[in-house]
């Protein structure tokens, strides 16, 4: 472990990767600002830059921008009410109202500060954490790895919201669908290509989540645009205030910041729940515990109701790469575009990375210490002028995502029948949107779908073709029992609301 942490080390503090953090928290920070877009947009149109670069600089690349994107998220909630991503939500809850009352700056400070805690606490915690999970590494085998994936699948559930859990399944198999387009890797034979030859090498990676997300949003952008009055943005944006905080506003934050780094990081940790569920649980849980006179505050400006969730995101941001580096689960759509990306390099994500590929496991952890210390210095001098960005008109905007994500898919393959693809897949994307299916698992399901048909087949083959593998060895075994249950929980919770009141009227009648 000793002699992997100073390999990732010695990789992190290399210039070019301390470059790759400054560049992805200034870019993770833009993106993040700007309304609607949020990480995934921004490491949707980074994965293009990666493609030339050593996997642990692409990677730090990535994990800055998302990061960076959760931070500078917050800007656009305090100042317009509009926030930068969906885990920002519930900084707009208590940030807007301190900017109308004339304290723009100290919110704006707060939410770096708290940012910074929950950040660096995070990745303290992520240091400690990552090698008790990668012990594991050397018992896994094909059929651990295909009940693992399995598991992660069933966990879409967390991409959905109040009553989507069939939506995303539907999009999780769709995913899994498009996975099995092209050359059958293990027979060599092609596969609903259609006789189309563009249609051998299957869909790109880049360009499925270039087209959902970036081109994408987009396109929604202009099918729904800002109906907001850019004079209210102006004005709001004159008067950011003083950014002191005084040393009792500070006593006061500290230890609801700790308390909602901690909860955000283990919320991160579990596959699925991400940083906006993170942020949630943390302005409720400091909302309860909060004195009377605090509480009443919760809503119209408190200072509690700031830091709680801007800790939270951030830790739950660093937390997501638990699941993801020693496990090879997404945490959040997020963390599931930069499976897909550590995938396109060659490297297996997964308990074996610990092992394999140790200069990229830690110096990604490493990076995360110092890109909090790059979020700081980059945001607290420059918050008055950032902030600026937030007025960028969307006439201008848009056409540049545009231009972005057509350039990214067709540099890559310099094949303009991709372009023509990534435009009819944004074009369906679309239309899911607006029926409201959820778009991450889809994404999901496409990335796990190849590496799950490769370890079943191998599971298959110890096990003489018999499905007996699921249950042979233990951790299979937990697995697949813990894939199950999760599967059935939405049919099981809804079975238990449904005998809860009939219970309560018994009762009430013995």
């Amino acid at each position: 472990m000793l002699d992997g942490i100073l390999q990732g080390l010695s990789t992190a503090i290399m210039p070019m990767n301390i470059m790759m953090v400054i560049v992805g928290c200034f870019v993770g920070t833009f993106i993040g600002m700007l309304p609607g877009l949020g990480p995934i947009s921004a490491i949707a149109l980074m994965i293009p830059i990666t493609y030339g670069l050593e996997p642990s600089s692409g990677l730090i690349l990535m994990a800055g921008v998302y990061y960076g994107a959760v931070f500078g998220g917050s800007t656009s909630s305090i100042l317009i009410n509009a926030p930068g991503c969906s885990s920002t939500v519930v900084t707009a809850f208590d940030g807007y109202p301190m900017a109308k009352n004339g304290m723009a700056g100290k919110a704006l400070a707060l939410a770096a500060y708290s940012s910074f805690t929950g950040g660096t606490l995070s990745a303290i915690m992520l240091l400690v954490a990552a090698p008790a999970l990668a012990k594991v590494s050397l018992s896994f085998q094909s059929s651990d790895y295909f009940a693992l994936m399995i598991l992660g699948l069933s966990a879409v559930a967390a991409f959905a919201g109040k009553g989507q859990v069939l939506k995303a399944w539907m999009m999780t198999i769709l995913g899994l669908m498009l996975s099995t387009v092209g050359i059958d890797k293990g027979v060599g034979v092609e596969r609903f290509t259609f006789g189309i030859t563009d249609l051998m090498d299957g869909f790109s990676f880049l360009l499925l989540a270039m087209a959902t997300f970036a081109l994408g949003e987009t396109l929604m952008g202009v099918l729904k645009p800002n109906k907001d009055t850019r004079d209210d943005e102006q004005s709001e944006l004159a008067n950011i205030g003083s950014m002191k905080v005084t040393k009792e506003e500070i006593k006061e934050v500290a230890p609801v910041s700790i308390r909602s780094s901690i909860l955000g990081f283990f919320t991160g940790v579990l596959p699925g729940a991400g940083a906006t569920i993170a942020a949630f649980l943390s302005y409720g849980m400091e909302r309860n515990l909060a004195p009377k006179d605090k509480k009443e505050q919760f809503g119209k400006g408190s200072i509690r109701g700031l830091v709680a969730p801007e800790s939270a995101n951030n830790a739950a941001s660093s937390g997501s790469f638990v699941p993801l580096l020693t496990l090879g689960i997404p945490g959040s759509g997020t963390t599931a575009i930069m499976l897909g990306a550590l995938i396109a390099y060659g490297i297996q994500p997964g308990p074996r990375l610990f092992v394999d590929h140790p200069d990229v496991f830690w110096s990604v952890i490493i990076s995360m210490y110092i890109g909090n210390i790059v979020l700081v210095i980059l945001n607290l001098p420059l918050i008055p002028y950032i902030s600026k960005l937030l007025a960028v008109p969307r006439t201008v905007l848009l056409p540049m995502i545009l231009f972005f994500s057509i350039t990214g898919v067709y540099l890559v393959s310099f094949n303009t029948m991709d372009v023509f693809i990534m435009i009819l897949i944004a074009m369906a994307a679309i239309a899911l949107r607006l029926a409201n299916f959820p778009l991450a698992p889809l994404l999901l399901g496409f990335i796990l779908g190849g590496l799950m048909e490769e370890n079943l087949r191998r599971a298959l083959m110890i096990s003489d073709g018999e499905l007996s593998f699921l249950w042979e060895r233990p951790i299979t075994l937990v697995f697949s029992v813990l894939a199950v249950l999760i599967l059935l929980s939405p049919i099981l919770l809804t079975g238990i609301k449904r005998l809860l009141p009939k219970s309560k009227v018994n009762s009430v009648a013995d």
